[in-house]
């Protein structure tokens, strides 16, 4: 059963249990299907915070259990309430819980010199914030500590997701150099050298996560990334290359010369890349997919949410979180400094 079925990460995952021979219940708040799932998917309607709801979606039980969607202690409790139905779960969390060695992390990033420095790569063994009510790294903290706690009763598998990125999302970070492209912009401005790297996560390589981890039951945590963790000016240039434009990169060393000037969803003074070590070796994964392959499939998606829409209203999520930095006024006010 995978809970959260038709959001990002879900519609891969169906797609992969049911080709790898799972009899798959895909359960979503709408009941909805894909396009390109097996036909004897089994699609239910099932609301996550519907406790009653989730158990009569599980009924007399099911070998494994995939949330997508678990978020906080009360998930923890409300899946392994159902352990004695559960043969083993699957849970996406996120590298998000992790903390450097002084306390610090997503969390005081903002703060002045609160970002946090990890160590490159990541492993497992990284230290992670307090499970609290506070944040969202926080509950997914609370989440992975009632998890493990389980174990025994609940064999789960968590795994740390990085930057996810693929079709189907409502916030994806790629809108922000396909909306410049097509919107004509040629130049564009680059904080930290354009050296920034938050190590990206394909739908299709959690996926592949996913069904290893689904054979192979166990109390884990993983990490969640792609092979590669390409700079904030790598990714620039290949979603150029996809779309078939030229764009000039302006780097700017150091944090942004000005609020929104130089700043992108991948923007970070250091850099958060992860190891896969710990998933090669307990699950036997290799990675499906490379960053830049997944690119073609994502463009055409965001372009597709795009035609004939503002951008505002194909994504609101992604106007409510990066609006800003679409502020080309402020941007072409820098760039003629820079010209001068």
């Amino acid at each position: 059963m995978v809970v959260g079925a038709t959001g990002q990460i879900g519609r891969a995952a169906v797609g992969v249990l049911a080709r790898d021979g799972w009899e798959v219940t895909a359960a979503s708040r709408a009941g909805a299907r894909d396009e390109g799932w097996p036909d004897d998917v089994r699609a239910v309607r099932a609301d996550r915070e519907d406790d009653a709801a989730l158990a009569a979606a599980v009924g007399d039980g099911c070998d494994v259990l995939v949330d997508m969607v678990a978020y906080g202690p009360e998930h923890a409790r409300q899946l392994t309430s159902l352990g004695d139905r559960v043969g083993s779960a699957v849970v996406v969390s996120s590298v998000s819980v992790y903390e450097d060695d002084k306390g610090r992390g997503f969390d005081t990033q903002q703060e002045p010199g609160g970002f946090p420095e990890y160590p490159v790569p990541i492993t497992e063994d990284q230290r992670t914030v307090r499970p609290g009510d506070t944040s969202y790294s926080t509950r997914k903290a609370g989440l992975e500590r009632g998890l493990l706690a389980a174990g025994g009763r609940l064999p789960t598998t968590l795994l740390r997701a990085g930057a996810i990125h693929g079709p189907h999302c409502r916030t994806p970070r790629e809108l922000y150099f396909v909306k410049r492209n097509l919107d004509g912009r040629p130049r564009r401005v680059l904080a930290h050298g354009g050296t920034s790297r938050f190590h990206p996560a394909s739908v299709h390589n959690i996926a592949e996560l996913i069904r290893l981890a689904a054979a192979r039951p166990g109390t884990r945590v993983l990490n969640a990334v792609d092979p590669d963790a390409p700079t904030v000016a790598e990714i620039a240039r290949a979603i150029d290359a996809v779309m078939g434009v030229e764009s000039e990169s302006v780097l700017v060393e150091g944090p942004p010369p000005a609020p929104t000037v130089g700043d992108t969803p991948w923007s970070v003074p250091l850099p958060v890349v992860c190891d896969m070590s710990a998933a090669e070796r307990e699950l036997g994964y290799r990675p499906v997919v490379r960053y830049a392959e997944t690119l073609p499939d994502t463009v055409a998606w965001i372009e597709g949410r795009l035609a004939g829409r503002d951008w505002r209203e194909a994504y609101p999520k992604m106007f409510a979180s990066y609006g800003d930095l679409f502020d080309y006024a402020a941007e072409d006010a820098f760039l003629d400094t820079v010209d001068a």
